[in-house]
């Protein structure tokens, strides 16, 4: 059986320990830039096996809160490269999740006050977050247009120019695709969000098309071995679900097979809430054995409310990392915590978006 804290190789990512830090939003980095807390809080976290950060906006279009980074200007790198020479130089991993949210977006967030773009003129009946006198505000989602399919070929090339960006000049030991959670690819994916009659719309295969265009486009740029991809087939997150999500994320993960990705990271539920969901039963078990089946060996990363003794079991399963969330926005030293049975700092849920250091980088460590 396999320990949460032995090493494994990933694709080119040769990981300290199974504990993977997942990407937690925290709204801090004002015009898009991270600010130099962040390099802070990353490097406080370096213990763990991987560090996946928050969602990354690939472009302003791509961008759906307020205070959200970016990787698409010169100061935005920069100051990715200083988060990332500060957890190199704690002997951690890090990747960056490239984002880009469709329609969960707001008209003051867009280029020139634009209406945010989707699969289909569908307006998700979600909240984004603005700011509000320094305050941040949830407010409703503008309604958006569809995407000409003209318009698509310029996004798969600005996220694959955004992967490389995020390696070669920021220095990210790799990319995550953010396919989950109902952003612009989910969005494509599921039948409730996409109603195209063109090629990206109707059957599985038209659905899935924009999602496998932009991580072949990024194993190109980066390579399989550094990129790794998230996906949630059934967390109704920003108003999306699919009909019948078990053949499609089937068929999903059996394109990807082909590419040598470094991992396949997958939210088991509701995400943030249920891990089982009555309505929307899915098999993940059988999700992982079409992707085996089909050739796929990257590695196998769950996520969704574990603790130790779960993830222990999943490793058990046969599950290669597990991602934990919340816990380590109150205990930068988590890994050690969970080695030691250490008892958890709580977390204070009136800091997790926007601010300045505290709830940030102000949790204690052990002695």
């Amino acid at each position: 059986m396999s320990s949460l804290f032995e090493p494994l190789q990933a694709g080119d990512l040769q990981l300290a320990n199974r504990v993977v830090m997942a990407p937690l939003t925290r709204n801090r980095s004002p015009d898009a830039v991270p600010r130099d807390i962040a390099a802070t809080y990353y490097a406080q976290r370096a213990s763990a096996g991987l560090l996946i950060t928050e969602a990354t906006a690939i472009s302003h279009q791509g961008q759906g809160y307020a205070d959200v980074p970016g990787l698409y200007g010169t100061e935005q790198l920069d100051a990715w490269k200083r988060v990332t020479d500060a957890v190199h130089a704690k002997d951690g991993k890090i990747v960056v999740q490239l984002w880009h949210v469709g329609r969960v977006s707001h008209t003051e967030l867009q280029p020139e006050g634009g209406q945010p773009v989707a699969p289909s003129a569908i307006t998700a009946r979600t909240k984004t977050v603005l700011i509000k006198d320094g305050v941040p505000t949830f407010v409703e989602t503008s309604a958006p247009r569809a995407l000409d399919a003209g318009e698509l070929p310029g996004i798969v090339h600005t996220y694959a120019a955004a992967a490389r960006n995020a390696v070669e000049t920021a220095g990210f030991d790799g990319v995550e695709v953010h396919g989950a959670n109902g952003y612009l690819l989910d969005q494509f994916l599921k039948t409730s969000s996409n109603q195209r009659t063109d090629d990206y719309g109707g059957r599985i295969e038209n659905r899935a098309r924009l999602l496998l265009e932009v991580t072949r486009a990024v194993v190109d740029a980066v390579g399989g071995g550094r990129t790794g991809i998230r996906l949630s087939p059934v967390t109704p997150s920003n108003d999306v679900h699919d009909d019948d999500p078990q053949p499609l994320f089937d068929y999903v993960v059996r394109q990807l097979a082909p590419l040598g990705l470094a991992y396949i990271h997958i939210i088991e539920g509701a995400t943030g809430g249920p891990r089982d969901i009555e309505d929307r039963p899915f098999d993940y078990e059988a999700l992982k054995a079409a992707y085996r089946k089909a050739g796929g060996k990257g590695a196998w990363m769950v996520n969704n409310g574990y603790d130790k003794p779960l993830a222990e079991e999943a490793l058990r399963e046969g599950d290669d990392l597990v991602a934990f969330g919340k816990p380590f926005i109150s205990n930068p030293d988590l890994v050690r915590r969970l080695r030691e049975g250490a008892a958890l700092n709580p977390w204070d849920k009136n800091t997790f978006y926007g601010g300045d250091e505290k709830g940030y980088t102000d949790y204690p460590a052990l002695a």
